[in-house]
């Protein structure tokens, strides 16, 4: 069983839900030398996630946007925490109810995710920059 580490840089994106799986796996070549393993992200924000969806349709990713503005809106009178902007706050209580890391099968060199299924970088700031992973691969070579 071997392990590999490395951070990722991903680019600024605006707000929204982002497929990043192409981007992600062009960026750890290592994938394709496990026959049988596990890839573990981790996003190094708070005001970011990620999650796994649809990696088809952009309404989908749309719809993801739409919904969670309105279950965590801005300008929130009782949030404490908005020296940043009105985004800021929402942002944090989003990451946490998507989460931080992913973990995922690897299979035979590729993620054995579902045909429908891509990585999400959700970005929940106005202008949020660049964005940091860190990628860790256990696994059977």
């Amino acid at each position: 069983m071997n392990w590999y580490q490395k951070e990722i840089n991903l680019e600024a994106r605006r707000r929204g839900f982002h497929v990043i799986t192409s981007e992600v796996i062009n960026q750890i070549p290592e994938i394709k030398k496990i026959k049988k393993g596990i890839l573990h992200i981790l996003i190094k924000h708070t005001s970011a996630s990620l999650t796994i969806n649809e990696n088809v349709s952009p309404d989908v990713r749309s719809d993801m946007e739409k919904h969670f503005n309105k279950m965590v809106p801005e300008n929130i009178a009782y949030y404490e925490h908005n020296s940043e902007g009105p985004d800021d706050m929402p942002a944090h209580i989003k990451a946490s109810v998507l989460g931080s890391s992913l973990t995922i099968p690897i299979s035979n060199g590729d993620l054995n995710l579902g045909t429908w299924q891509g990585i999400y970088l959700c970005e929940h700031r106005n202008n949020g920059g660049s964005r940091k992973l860190v990628a860790t691969i256990y696994g059977e070579e």
